[in-house]
C-alpha cells in the first residue's frame, strides 16, 4: 500500500504483533457475527469456540503451522455440532492458510495444501459447498505463494543491487587510483621538464651576463616563465590529489588540430565522423587544448568499443571564455531505467578520466543518454581564463 500510493499506510507505524492482533479482533468479530445471524439460539460455548478460531492469529508469523492447527480445531468442532453457525468465509482460517503458504517450508506448504483439499472434498455436505471451499482454500494458498515468490524476488533484486553497487564503487575507486597514479607520473614529467630547463638557463645566464646582457635577460625570463607554468600545473595536480571529487589526467602535448587525425582513424573503423573545430581566433591554453583532445579521444574510443553506432558527431566550439566539447553518437545508448550517476562516472576508467580532466581545468563534464534517450552523449565545458565560472553542462 505504501509503495503503491506513495503515502505511509495506516499500519506502517505498528509492530507485526499489533497488526496481527487487530486481524484477530476482526476475524473474531466475523465469527461471532456469523453465529449470531443463525436462526438457532446457540449456547454460549459456541460463541466461545467462534472467538477461539481467531485467538492464535497474533502469533501467525512465528508459528504458521501451529496457528493454522489451533485455528482449525475450534472451527472443525463448530462445523460438526453447529454447521450453520460457521461463517461463509472463515476469515481466521483464510489468514492462517495464507500465512502457511507464504512463510512455511516447501514440504509443510504442500502437505498442508493436500490435507486442506482432501478435507474440503470429504468434509462438505454438497458438491457446491465442496467447490466453494476448494476455491476459497486453494485461492488463498495460491495468493500466499505469489506473495512468497514476490518477496523472494525482491530480496534477490536487493541483493543483486547491493552487489552491483559494491562492484561499481570498487571499480570507481580502482579507476580513480589508477588515474591518480598517472597524475603522479605526470607530476614527475612536469617537474623534470621545468627544472631541467631552469637549471640549463640558470647555468648559462652568469656566463653571458657580461658579454651578452640581452641573452642573459632572456635566460632569466625563460626561467621565470618555466617556473610559473610549472607552479600552475602543480597546483592543479595537487588539487586533484587532495580532493577526491575533482581531477584530471594532465597531458599537455596534444593539440586540437590533431583531432583531424584521430577522426580519420575512427573513420577507418567504419564510422561516419562529423568534426567541427573552433576557428583560429587566438591561441588557446595548452592544458585546455590537451584536455579537450583527450576527452574527445576517450569518447570516440567508447563509441567504437561499446555504442554499436555508425555515426558520431564531434563539436568543439569557443563560446566567450569557455571551450565547449560535445561528442554524440547514434548507437544503442543506455537502458532507460539505469542510474545516470552510475552510467556517467562509475562504469569504467575512461569516463572517470573525462571528468577528472575537465575538473582539473576548472571545468565540468557529463556523460549519459543522448536526446530522447537515443545514443550516448559526452559534453564538457572548459574555462579558457583563470577565474571564469563554468555552469553545469546542459544548465
Amino acid at each position: 500500500m505504501e509503495r503503491a500510493t506513495g503515502r505511509p499506510s495506516w499500519s506502517a507505524g505498528l509492530s507485526p504483533y499489533v497488526q496481527d492482533s487487530l486481524l484477530a479482533v476482526v476475524a473474531a468479530g466475523v465469527a461471532v457475527w456469523a453465529v449470531s445471524q443463525d436462526e438457532t439460539a446457540w449456547s454460549w460455548w459456541i460463541y466461545l469456540l467462534a472467538v477461539a478460531t481467531a485467538l492464535p492469529l497474533p502469533w501467525r508469523r512465528r508459528r504458521p503451522l501451529t496457528v493454522l492447527t489451533l485455528a482449525t480445531l475450534p472451527s472443525l468442532v463448530i462445523s460438526i455440532v453447529a454447521h450453520s453457525a460457521n461463517p461463509q468465509v472463515p476469515l481466521s482460517g483464510v489468514i492462517a492458510l495464507y500465512t502457511v503458504a507464504e512463510r512455511s517450508s516447501e514440504r509443510v506448504r504442500w502437505s498442508v495444501l493436500a490435507v486442506v483439499v482432501v478435507g474440503n472434498v470429504v468434509g462438505t455436505h454438497s458438491p457446491n459447498g465442496a467447490l466453494f471451499s476448494l476455491l476459497t482454500s486453494v485461492g488463498t494458498f495460491v495468493f500466499g505463494s505469489l506473495v512468497r515468490a514476490q518477496r523472494k524476488l525482491a530480496r534477490l533484486q536487493a541483493e543483486r543491487a547491493r552487489e552491483a553497487g559494491e562492484r561499481a564503487a570498487s571499480d570507481a575507486a580502482r579507476a580513480v587510483a589508477e588515474e591518480r597514479a598517472r597524475i603522479a607520473r605526470e607530476m614527475h614529467d612536469i617537474l623534470a621538464h621545468a627544472v631541467s630547463l631552469m637549471v640549463i638557463q640558470a647555468e648559462a645566464g652568469p656566463v653571458v651576463v657580461h658579454s651578452d646582457p640581452d641573452r642573459a635577460i632572456r635566460a632569466f625570463d625563460t626561467i621565470a616563465d618555466a617556473g610559473r607554468d610549472a607552479m600552475v600545473q602543480l597546483r592543479r595536480v595537487l588539487g586533484v590529489l587532495k580532493d577526491p571529487e575533482a581531477g584530471r589526467q594532465l597531458a599537455p602535448q596534444p593539440r586540437l588540430a590533431e583531432l583531424a587525425d584521430v577522426a580519420e582513424r575512427v573513420r577507418g573503423a567504419g564510422l561516419r565522423v562529423e568534426l567541427e573545430l573552433p576557428e583560429e581566433k587566438g591561441a588557446l591554453p595548452a592544458d585546455v587544448e590537451a584536455a579537450a583532445y583527450r576527452i574527445v579521444q576517450e569518447a570516440l574510443t567508447n563509441t567504437v568499443k561499446h555504442a554499436g553506432a555508425d555515426r558520431v558527431a564531434i563539436r568543439v566550439r569557443r563560446s566567450a571564455e569557455v571551450l565547449e566539447v560535445v561528442v554524440s553518437d547514434n548507437g544503442r545508448g543506455v537502458p532507460p531505467t539505469a542510474d545516470r550517476a552510475v552510467i556517467g562516472w562509475s562504469g569504467g576508467r575512461g569516463l572517470v578520466g573525462i571528468r577528472e580532466r575537465a575538473a582539473a581545468c576548472g571545468g565540468l563534464a557529463e556523460a549519459g543518454p543522448g536526446p530522447e534517450g537515443r545514443g550516448f552523449l559526452v559534453s564538457a565545458r572548459l574555462p579558457l581564463a583563470a577565474g571564469t565560472r563554468v555552469e553545469r553542462v546542459g544548465g
